[in-house]
């Protein structure tokens, strides 16, 4: 098969991945947004496949069951609280990968050279290219090949570490070694050195070391990241893959490689710039592991939290005319949101003006209480984002926190010392009744206490999220 159908399935499997980015910054949209992603990546393999170099075909027909094998099995058991450490899961996976090609493009041009012409002439597929490149090329695949590891390198290791943190077999807590932030720059400047002596000799072992020396950084740097900046980290970590997948694309001479690189590489920077912002973080502090922040000691949270049962929510709510109902992470861990949208369509019956209220970075992953809702089937015109419903609070009956700490927590406005200081938070706590549904009295992932919890106006609704709406639905008349 000649480059003309492989450039033409290529250019199309482009624009379906377009549309489909584009399709997933709406809910109505996002189901044809993944077909589209499907059909593109569908076309892109098979080009591949059948394009030129193509070969080995009984071991790549092994290998795409294989993994589709694996990636349905894994898509069967992952619950929807389970999504975050997945995704940081796949991130690794891509950074492993880029690695790998890496290291197999640094063997293949090793081999190229060594050839004479006439063997050069012989080869076929990616050996074929490299053969005709001259020095300069050959010094520009070198340092391709050198930052696609090296994105790769950080991206596995700082993926594995998300994952860990996000399942809970690694602590939550910002974490650093003995020299902290000068360890990092170490690494970095160890790879600098590499970068320059693998360019002037080609040789094997500056590749090597730099490969440890990243996967160092990506260890210490998400380990130095505490818990309520993981949203902000898969989105960030969602970009170094992309960039690691367009650099190889430019040592494979992949032009899809390539573009799809590049989409999944801006739009997670672009993503996690707007976490950053709506949490009152720098970027480039977050990425460096939580260099800087506040400093001194956090207020004193006074008062007591007071429980109150579900008669006395039920009796809040058939007298409210207005409710505005704030879903978390705790929501998708009781996987509550089928009593939250029954709850929903009971109250709507009474004509009550019921609303939820999303902040950017709810749960731990970008989107992830708009699927939920959307799953349950919320209707999407009374999902609105926080800087849509933030002011109607004043002019709201009751509230309902379902799961949520960080994003609703005053803290982030009174206390210059909290480490969410400075954050935009849902400010729930001006409307006249606010219930908070919590299994206890602990301060959540992120360890950060809440003040919203001591509030004159708020009543804590102990007990599992689903248990404890689902009392409500019956009271309701």
């Amino acid at each position: 098969m000649d480059y003309g159908f492989t450039t033409a399935a290529y250019v199309v499997a482009a624009i379906l991945f377009i549309l489909s980015l584009g399709g997933l910054s709406g809910q109505e949209s996002a189901k044809r947004a993944i077909w589209y992603g499907i059909v593109g990546m569908g076309l892109a393999v098979l080009a591949t496949l059948i394009g030129p170099g193509s070969g080995l075909w009984l071991l790549s027909l092994l290998l795409i069951a294989g993994g589709g094998t694996i990636g349905y099995i894994v898509a069967q058991r992952v619950q929807m609280t389970e999504m975050p450490q997945l995704v940081a899961a796949m991130h690794s996976l891509v950074g492993l990968a880029a690695v790998f090609v890496g290291f197999n493009a640094h063997f293949e041009l090793g081999n190229v050279l060594a050839m004479d012409e006439a063997a050069k002439k012989a080869t076929e597929g990616f050996a074929a290219l490299l053969a005709k490149k001259d020095s300069v090329e050959i010094s520009i695949l070198r340092v391709e090949l050198f930052l696609g590891i090296f994105i790769g390198a950080i991206t596995f290791t700082g993926s594995v570490i998300a994952y860990g943190k996000l399942a809970g077999k690694v602590t939550s807590a910002a974490t650093k070694l003995p020299g902290g932030h000068m360890l990092n720059a170490s690494a970095a400047g160890v790879s600098l050195i590499c970068l320059i002596w693998y360019f002037n000799t080609g040789g094997f072992f500056p590749l090597f070391l730099m490969t440890l020396a990243a996967l160092f950084i990506g260890y210490h740097l998400i380990m130095g990241i505490g818990g309520a900046d993981m949203p902000v980290v898969v989105s960030m970590l969602n970009s170094y893959s992309g960039w690691a997948a367009a650099a190889i694309g430019f040592s494979l001479g992949n032009d899809l490689l390539i573009v799809v690189g590049a989409l999944v590489g801006s739009s997670g920077a672009i993503l996690s710039y707007i976490m950053c912002k709506a949490m009152n973080r720098h970027f480039v502090s977050v990425i460096l592991g939580g260099f800087g922040g506040p400093a001194g000691e956090q207020m004193a949270v006074e008062g007591e939290q007071i429980a109150i049962d579900a008669d006395g929510v039920a009796t809040a709510l058939n007298e409210a005319d207005s409710v505005i109902i704030i879903p978390g992470y705790g929501m998708a861990v009781a996987q509550a949101q089928q009593a939250v949208s029954e709850l929903t369509t009971k109250l709507r019956a009474k004509g009550k003006n019921v609303r939820f209220a999303i902040h950017p970075v709810a749960g731990r992953l970008p989107g992830h209480m708009n699927v939920l809702l959307a799953e349950a089937k919320v209707p999407y015109d009374i999902v609105l984002e926080m800087d849509e419903i933030n002011e109607d609070f004043p002019s709201t009956d009751v509230a309902i926190v379902i799961g949520s700490n960080d994003i609703v927590n005053p803290a982030a406005q009174d206390d210059p010392n909290s480490p969410i200081a400075g954050m935009p938070v849902l400010e729930c706590w001006k409307a006249k009744q606010v219930f908070v549904s919590k299994r206890g009295q602990g301060t959540g992932y992120s360890g950060i206490e809440n003040p919203l919890f001591y509030k004159e106006n708020t009543r804590m609704f102990y007990g599992d999220a689903k248990d404890s709406v689902s009392s409500l639905l019956p009271k309701i008349d």
